[in-house]
């Protein structure tokens, strides 16, 4: 009889994360999401623009990689809505897109760290 509530108990468990579930187009994004975090690059260009707006040319003086590796680097992060962009005559200004950002580096950091 245990075992005949312990099975209905998984059921019902089983039914209730599944409704939870995000619906598969979701987890695909979120999965293109944090694929963005896996590259070195993309983290320090983040981690600039956690300290100031910059332009392709002071991040790439300032990481020491070229401005053509910046740009590509940043047109990604501009796709996945990480960053965003504002024209000053001729000159692009990069910041990150929202708090969001902020908070996921943190947090990550801090996990790494502990």
């Amino acid at each position: 009889m245990e075992e005949n509530t312990y099975i209905y108990l998984q059921q019902d468990i089983i039914q209730k994360v599944d409704e939870m579930m995000p619906p598969e187009e979701e987890l695909q994004e979120l999965a293109d999401f944090f694929k963005v975090f896996g590259d070195v690059t993309r983290l320090k260009i983040l981690n600039t623009l956690l300290c100031s707006e910059m332009c392709v040319y002071d991040i790439a003086t300032l990481l020491g990689i070229s401005q053509s590796a910046i740009s590509h680097q940043l047109r990604v992060l501009k796709q996945m809505g990480l960053v965003k962009n504002r024209r000053e005559g001729k000159t692009i200004f990069y910041e990150l897109a929202d708090s969001h950002i902020i908070t996921i580096l943190s947090q990550g950091l801090d996990h790494i760290e502990e």
